[in-house]
């Protein structure tokens, strides 16, 4: 496979394009929320007060809600805020929105993406049981942000089990992990995340009696997790960008699939992430959005994310992606993925495989843009990965109303699994990664690892001294 596809023999026509005239301000849909929230490692220290207060700033300020009088007077933005259940009158929402915010040290509010793009509701999860609930029912969903709302759910069921007996506690936590691990199979983030915060546990040690400190350490290793995304994924969004084909003097046509925005991904997004890259970089680009059924997370949650950060875009049925290669009328797909295997192999929203196929037959270069906590080197190849079957009802109904004769048998595949012979790119955020994927992956997971250890190095150079006669 090659990175240069066929040119057509005429100029493609323009697509239809329908969006607001963009707000230069909206051209920092990433970057201003994430993208300067860490610019080295020194401030990793900073990352978990700077996420909160920003998160904060952007829920009230898109929301439309009044700071609170003590808040005005520090300037401090505010971590607990009051929140209309419905858009005011009967506008939909709109602005750029992560899919998560802390209201309080003890609640995190997370959006119900089932409700968008009609109404702007949000969910408080409490603990771990909270947290594996709103990921099974796809209140929260894409693989990076189900990851992070895991680990903070574990974090704040720490909180609770504080107070209780070392044997208890043990029991609640691994109880925990155990339910959130298993809210949704194909997603390695989850399990990663889940592992990683029980790793930090046991050193600790699981018996320990001081809950306090569990507490503390499995919260500050939730928000690293949280910290970590924020900058890998903006180092992905321009790796991707790097390696967008070049298209002369017309529009860089892009086809995409799912929704890998943050709504999916946390602050930036992976796929959708080099999307808003090249559209910060004022690289004149449209972006044709795949409906993705039967969830719809295209129509309904890409096509939202696009219109709010001015990028021109088109919806189409998944059906006519096929055609419009044919046509000439597409440059490069982008995906994400919610699992990549050791060999490169990809599972991915169903119907990625699909794509994947036609830009082969076309010549049409294909980049599955992933974090390195979506590979799995622990998973030899794309058969080994878990396929979660969802209930018929999202086949047979939409929005409620069914589509389909009662009775009607359905098999329903939430993702499918794309053999890494037809990428083109692995994007990560150390760097767009070439086949064969086995060693490029197993480098690059070295090279995070490693960039990792320097960071911690920074963050501990420029830490504090610790006072005079403090315990080592």
């Amino acid at each position: 496979m090659t990175d240069e596809r066929r040119e057509p023999t005429t100029s493609p026509p323009g697509p239809p394009v329908s969006v607001e005239p963009a707000d230069p301000g909206r051209r920092r849909f990433f970057r201003q929320f994430a993208g300067e929230v860490l610019t080295s490692a020194a401030q990793v220290v900073g990352a978990v007060t700077e996420l909160r207060d920003r998160s904060a700033a952007e829920a009230s300020s898109l929301l439309g809600e009044t700071r609170p009088a003590a808040a005005a007077q520090t300037g401090a933005a505010p971590l607990a805020l009051s929140r209309p259940s419905e858009p005011a009158g009967d506008r939909a929402p709109t602005g750029f929105r992560t899919p998560f915010r802390f209201e309080s040290d003890n609640v995190l509010l997370v959006i119900d993406q089932r409700k968008l793009p009609d109404a702007l509701v949000e969910m408080p999860v409490r603990s771990a049981s909270d947290a594996a609930n709103a990921i099974r029912l796809m209140v929260v969903r894409g693989a990076p942000a189900i990851g992070q709302v895991a680990a903070i759910g574990l974090a704040l069921t720490a909180r609770i089990a504080a107070k209780s007996q070392a044997h208890t506690r043990r029991a609640i936590l691994e109880g925990a992990a155990d339910i959130l691990r298993i809210a949704r199979p194909t997603a390695i983030n989850l399990r990663w995340a889940v592992d990683r915060l029980m790793a930090r546990y046991r050193e600790i040690g699981a018996l320990s009696e001081d809950g306090e400190a569990i507490a503390v350490a499995l919260n500050d290793e939730a928000m690293a997790i949280v910290a970590e995304a924020t900058d890998d994924h903006g180092r992905l969004a321009e790796a991707g960008r790097a390696i967008l084909p070049a298209t002369g003097d017309r529009p860089l046509q892009v086809l995409t699939h799912c929704n890998t925005g943050p709504l999916a991904c946390g602050q930036f997004g992976t796929a959708l992430g080099v999307v808003q890259a090249a559209h910060h970089a004022e690289l004149p680009l449209h972006v044709w959005v795949d409906e993705t059924r039967p969830y719809l997370q295209g129509a309904r949650l890409t096509a939202w994310e696009l219109k709010q950060a001015g990028v021109p875009h088109t919806l189409i049925p998944d059906m006519a992606a096929g055609p419009l290669m044919a046509r000439g009328e597409v440059d490069v797909i982008v995906v994400g993925a919610d699992r990549i295997a050791a060999n490169g192999d990809t599972a991915n929203k169903v119907g990625t495989y699909t794509l994947a196929v036609l830009a082969a037959r076309h010549g049409i270069p294909f980049y599955v843009c992933a974090p390195m906590s979506s590979v799995d080197l622990g998973t030899p190849d794309g058969a080994a990965i878990p396929i979660e079957d969802r209930p018929a009802i999202e086949v047979t109904d939409i929005r409620g109303v069914r589509i389909a004769p009662e009775g009607t048998a359905v098999r329903n595949p939430s993702f499918d699994v794309t053999p890494a012979e037809l990428i083109t790119a692995i994007v990560t955020e150390e760097g767009a990664l070439r086949a064969p994927f086995g060693p490029a992956l197993r480098d690059a997971m070295a090279s995070r690892e490693a960039r990792r250890d320097e960071a911690a190095g920074a963050a501990s150079a420029v830490a504090p001294p610790a006072p005079v006669g403090a315990a080592g």
